[in-house]
């Protein structure tokens, strides 16, 4: 088969839980205030992972201040068990502190994988900021999920572009009063080798499932931020 053949099939592909652990650099964009970018990128990070019980490297979390504001510190408690012990985070004091944490993170082979959380569009992630923390996940094969909180999705490098929103929870088994698994609508809308689309995803505590669902015209398209000029 020819190579226009092959890359015209695998752009066909539609994405489910598990097939997109090549892409070292994923954008989330999620309303700020509510902690739904960083626990979508963190399921995504743990489905990336996959089957790889034994890695037991530690994890980078970078927040940059407007951020930290925004959805508060990480609560360990309230991470999945067998991260809690592993997480390193950063409060950083601007933006620009923020990108070179997260650029040094991912230099580290000793780092599992790479979460950042950057609000609305500072000036210092621009396209050539954005095609560093790229660069620096494809070279050194460390994965970042970089969330952008209350921001426009402008022109960025990320190979992934997520938007998402909170969903309804599905009701717990054995008591109707506790709070249910998280459960995200998020749109698809930038993949170099997948398909754009709608899904309904959730978290099991062990694994990511998927539904796809028809588009979503209200404000997971259009209360976070305009379409970007690479949504194509």
């Amino acid at each position: 088969m020819r190579r226009g053949a092959v890359s015209s099939l695998s752009k066909s592909a539609r994405w489910r839980p598990g097939i997109a652990a090549s892409c070292r650099h994923t954008e989330v964009f999620a309303a700020g205030g509510e902690a739904t970018g960083a626990a979508l990128a963190l399921a995504l990070a743990r489905d990336a992972l996959g089957a790889d019980a034994d890695d037991q490297r530690p994890w980078l979390w970078v927040q940059d201040k407007a951020a930290l504001r925004l959805s508060g510190r990480p609560y360990r408690p309230g991470l999945p068990e067998h991260l809690r012990h592993r997480l390193i985070h950063v409060a950083a004091a601007n933006p620009e502190d923020a990108l070179f944490a997260l650029e040094e993170g991912l230099r580290c082979r000793d780092l599992a994988f790479v979460i950042g959380e950057i609000a609305a569009n500072p000036r210092a992630l621009d396209f050539t900021a954005s095609r560093r923390l790229s660069l620096a996940a494809e070279k050194h094969g460390t994965a970042l999920w970089l969330v952008r909180l209350d921001a426009r999705s402008d022109l960025g490098s990320a190979r992934m572009r997520w938007r998402a929103a909170a969903a309804a929870s599905p009701p717990p088994r054995w008591n109707p009063q506790a709070p249910g698994r998280p459960a995200w609508r998020a749109e698809l809308f930038r993949a170099h080798t997948f398909q754009p689309g709608y899904w309904t995803l959730r978290d099991d505590g062990t694994h990511l499932a998927a539904a796809p669902v028809a588009p979503d015209h209200g404000d997971l398209v259009h209360g976070i931020g305009a379409r970007s000029l690479a949504a194509g």
